[in-house]
């Protein structure tokens, strides 16, 4: 969609001040329920928050119902003329000179970009161009997508640096338009920004907002840089510096906060980057919106840097988190192994866990209990999964709610109306909720319990049932939603409003009686229909009639044919239905108003409604996760300072294949932090390495572990780097981009990393690779980051010479003949061993399976046997090593019992005689052990 360029002089254009607290349309009255919705400037991100009912994602709007008409109210006199009627509502579509997003004019002239615009939500390609439009009042726009988003984005982030020796001090601030929930935060990063570009990955935003000053033509920061590089399909917006205003930020804070979150303006008042950029994000967010937020209406938290993992975009892509590589429709990620959520709330809190898995072992042992209980306690289990299935999208019912439009639309009051009968459904399933909860031990099943005592959700309860009917609920079908709304409110307390609904019934019930007549006048088999487009039209299915000349009475117009069913209307149709949308709209504005003053009155009680919605989606993760576990042999997870998996398997291999996937051991410690896997191609090295990340995040985000037994290190990063592929868009070659990947990983990796590397090195000579990859070893052998290194260099596995933290496995293959083809053969046992791979030549093997001629695989054997004699050099240890090393694996064995053995005596004086026996073995045999070292 194009939005129109209007010059800020146009005479014509009057100007709508942003600073101001209200828009008021130059003509029409105050509550114009024309026929046109009026349009914002955005209509993208209005979109987002638009009138889409919580919890059905505009399904039921699209169908068509076939209408068994409800019983609407009996018939009376005839209502009055509609005193709205259809006149369009003035269109502002400008912004006003004062609010200038972007540079100013002269820098637009002077800037030959592209001047075609794309709204954030359109599909297609990205215009290379990396910017969109720039006009002296909206700025230029950067077009992004996050490669890793599994939802409609409906997020807006504000983005703001520190400047001078400030430089690398980031806030951020972002909104959900389906959540009113504002997460601030502000950290230092370093100069390849990892943390801010993961952050936003994370957010997946619709939209990205950043000081005109970053992006000042020729002299644009690092930061806007990667941006814009990292997001070409986002739409991105600069405005005015000083808009980031740091005051104003905190007022906006004290305003806006509702009272049970009012401790972050503690957490916040020093933090001038991150209210600076909130100050920017809600003035911006209320004027695309068109609304303002009603005081103390908001959450607002403030999240540092150190409360989750950091997995890179580049690691959730590589490991399918969230969206399978092959087929983005395909569901075989870790988040389609664990998603059985219910609900869209608890959907995104699984998401956005997956992204970020926790890091306080405290947090996760009080989720694994709650899953326990659940796994225990069937009752329990299936009573809250009934409840929690009915509730709807609290978090995006919340966020309409507490919006105030500036103008007064149909849309607005339609919305409004039905959002009220949402939230009176919503109120009416926390006691259900309590009673399936009453029973629970697990501490924070427990609190979850203890926060729906509220007495203020019967409240609210209360005061709506005084105005809204007790029949009035949620219901599938736009024609039965809509019946609610228009009865929605009791009788008899708008004298207008009762003589409307009775209009409204008596077109409806002649719509009725038409459609039936000119069934009978044609004999056919006519019904009424209704759609949200089309309003009230007719059908018919032709199985048993046949028509006269094969055609439909002349009558009839707008004809449509779906196999043998028939779509029509008539011209007296489309005027009853004219009158019934005029009906309509009068009931919508009588019943909006009293809407209004029944919200105001609720509104110092609602921030309630944060609680139960922070309580459905954290239920409804756990019973996701527990479902999980009764589908297959899953495991509750230990945390220590040990990776030890014992008999693990791939979750989102076990979901694809019939049979359960190979298991296999891990077994990572301090003294043992870096494993180099080896064995021929398509032996399993990839997928174990993706198995041990993804069974890493399951345990940090609560959820039971796919092994018999399993025990983890927190990983407070987690690095990747698998894929091979050339990247067009950057143009990388392959080995460009694995040095640009491991760079990442370098720069940021520390001692409580998880790095997983497969292959590095394959993208230039022999000799370079493995003298890049030796040097890399090397470098992550300093830190005490847990890394598992898979590799066709066999070079590489003689490093444990010098390192004795470096622990050699394998993958096993076993050898048969091929009688069919009188060849031997290699066969897979997907098995891990210790020790180094002893398959030589193994790429020869497989290009002699292929269709490669004879001739060319016999000459390759030849070559490879001189070239191996050549370089191979006797790389064997010599028995001080071999002392040296078995000491070493002593000690750190020693450390570790120290640390985290709860054994009674007599079962850890037999591990350690145990552990002494394995020691003497680990010796050289010519080498005499000191009996001293042995104690």
């Amino acid at each position: 969609m194009l939005r129109p360029e209007v010059s800020s002089t146009s005479p014509s254009a009057p100007a709508v001040s942003l600073s101001s607290g209200e828009t008021r349309s130059p003509q029409g009255p105050r509550y114009n329920f024309g026929l046109q919705e009026t349009p914002q400037s955005r209509p993208s991100a209005q979109a987002v928050s638009a009138s889409t009912p919580p919890g059905t994602s505009g399904a039921a709007g699209d169908r068509s119902s076939s209408s068994s008409l409800p019983c609407p109210a009996p018939s009376s006199r005839p209502a009055q003329g509609s005193h709205f009627g259809n006149k369009r509502p003035y269109v502002e579509n400008t912004l006003a000179s004062n609010f200038t997003f972007g540079a100013s004019s002269s820098s637009a002239r002077e800037t030959n970009y592209p001047q075609t615009l794309k709204t954030p939500l359109s599909t297609g390609n990205p215009q290379r161009s990396g910017y969109k439009s720039w006009t002296p009042q909206m700025g230029y726009s950067a077009s992004s997508s996050s490669v890793i988003s599994a939802h409609s984005p409906s997020v807006i982030v504000a983005v703001v640096e520190g400047r001078g020796l400030a430089r690398g001090e980031i806030g951020m601030a972002s909104i959900d338009l389906k959540n009113p929930q504002i997460i601030l935060s502000q950290f230092a990063d370093n100069t390849t920004y990892a943390k801010v570009i993961t952050k936003l990955k994370i957010l997946s935003p619709l939209e990205i907002i950043m000081s005109n000053t970053a992006c000042a033509v020729g002299n644009s920061t690092k930061l806007f840089t990667l941006i814009t590089e990292n997001f070409k399909n986002v739409n991105f917006t600069t405005i005015q510096r000083k808009y980031f205003n740091e005051t104003k930020g905190l007022e906006y804070i004290e305003q806006l906060c509702i009272a049970e979150f009012s401790t972050v303006l503690m957490e916040v008042q020093s933090k001038y980057y991150c209210l600076a950029a909130v100050a920017a994000l809600l003035k911006y967010v209320e004027f695309i919106q068109n609304s303002v937020y009603a005081p103390k209406s908001l959450k607002i938290c403030f999240q540092g840097s150190e409360q989750t993992a950091m997995i890179d975009s580049s690691s959730a892509q590589n490991l399918e988190l969230l969206i399978n590589n092959q087929d983005c429709r395909n569901n075989h990620t870790l988040f389609g192994v664990l998603n059985y959520t219910k609900t869209p709330g608890g959907s995104r809190r699984l998401r956005s866990n997956i992204l970020e898995p926790l890091v306080d072992i405290e947090t996760i042992n009080m989720r694994l209990d709650c899953i326990e209980e659940l796994l225990q306690d069937e009752e329990l289990f299936f009573g809250l999964q009934s409840v929690i299935s009915r509730f709807l999208d609290t978090e995006q019912l919340l966020s309409v709610l507490v919006q105030i439009p500036k103008q007064d639309t149909v849309n607005a009051a339609e919305s409004k109306i039905t959002n009220l009968i949402y939230l009176k459904h919503t109120l009416e399933l926390v006691d259900p909720l309590k009673i399936a909860m009453k029973n629970c031990n697990a501490p924070l099943l427990r609190a979850y319990c203890g926060s729906l005592e509220d007495k203020r959700f019967g409240i609210i309860l209360e005061k709506i049932k005084t105005v809204i009917n007790d029949d009035a609920r949620y219901m599938k079908g736009c024609l039965n939603m809509r019946t609610q709304k228009c009865y929605a409110v009791r009788s008899n307390i708008n004298e207008f409003l009762d003589i409307a609904r009775r209009t409204y019934t008596e077109i409806v019930d002649d719509i009725a009686g038409m459609i039936s007549q000119l069934g009978e006048k044609y004999s056919l088999p006519l019904r009424t229909s209704f759609s949200s487009a089309r309003g009230f039209f007719i059908q018919m299915t032709t199985d048993c009639i046949a028509l006269p000349s094969d055609q439909l009475p002349s009558e009839f117009i707008k004809i449509s044919k779906v196999k043998n069913s028939y779509s029509f209307t008539s011209a007296d149709l489309i005027k009853m239905n004219e009158r019934c949308q005029e009906s309509l709209r009068e009931i919508y504005h009588m019943t909006y108003m009293i809407v209004c003053k029944l919200l105001s009155e609720i509104y110092e009680h609602i921030h309630c409604l944060y609680k139960l919605s922070d309580t459905v989606s954290m239920l409804d993760m756990l019973l996701s996760f527990a479902h999980a576990c009764t589908l297959s042999d899953y495991v509750r997870p230990e945390f220590t300072d040990t990776l030890a998996i014992k008999q693990g398997w791939h979750p989102i291999l076990e979901k694809i294949t019939a049979e359960k996937p190979v298991a296999n051991n891990t077994y990572i410690t301090e003294g043992s932090n870096f494993l180099i896997i080896t064995g021929p191609n398509m032996s399993g090295k990839s997928t174990y390495l993706k198995q041990i990340a993804l069974c890493q995040i399951m345990a940090q985000i609560g959820s039971y572990v796919p092994a018999e037994y399993s025990s983890f290190r927190i990983a407070k990063q987690i690095f990747t780097r698998i894929s091979t592929d050339d990247d067009i868009e950057t143009n990388s070659s392959t080995f460009m981009k694995e040095m640009k990947e491991i760079a990442y990983i370098l720069h940021n990796a520390n001692d409580k990393s998880l790095i997983l590397i497969d292959e590095l090195g394959r993208g230039t000579n022999t000799e370079e690779g493995i003298g890049i990859c030796y040097a890399v070893c090397e470098y992550l052998l300093s830190l005490k980051a847990f890394t598992l290194f898979a590799t066709h260099f066999l070079e590489l596995c003689y490093i444990d010479t010098l390192y004795p933290n470096v622990e050699n496995m394998h993958f096993e293959v076993q050898h048969v003949q091929n009688t069919s083809r009188n060849k031997e053969a290699i066969l897979y046992t997907y098995k891990l061993s210790k020790g180094l791979t002893e398959e030589k030549n193994y790429g020869l093997k497989a290009a002699e399976v292929s269709s490669l001629p004879p001739s060319i695989v016999l000459d390759a054997k030849e070559i490879t046997t001189q070239i191996t004699r050549q370089i191979l050099q006797n790389q064997r240890s010599t028995p001080e090593m071999e002392r040296q090393r078995a000491v070493y694996h002593l000690a750190t064995r020693l450390v570790q019992t120290a640390r985290n053995s709860q054994l009674d005596p007599d079962s850890l004086r037999t591990y350690l005689s145990n552990l002494k026996k394995k020691y003497k073995e680990d010796f050289p045999r010519t080498e005499q052990v000191p009996g001293k070292t042995e104690e």
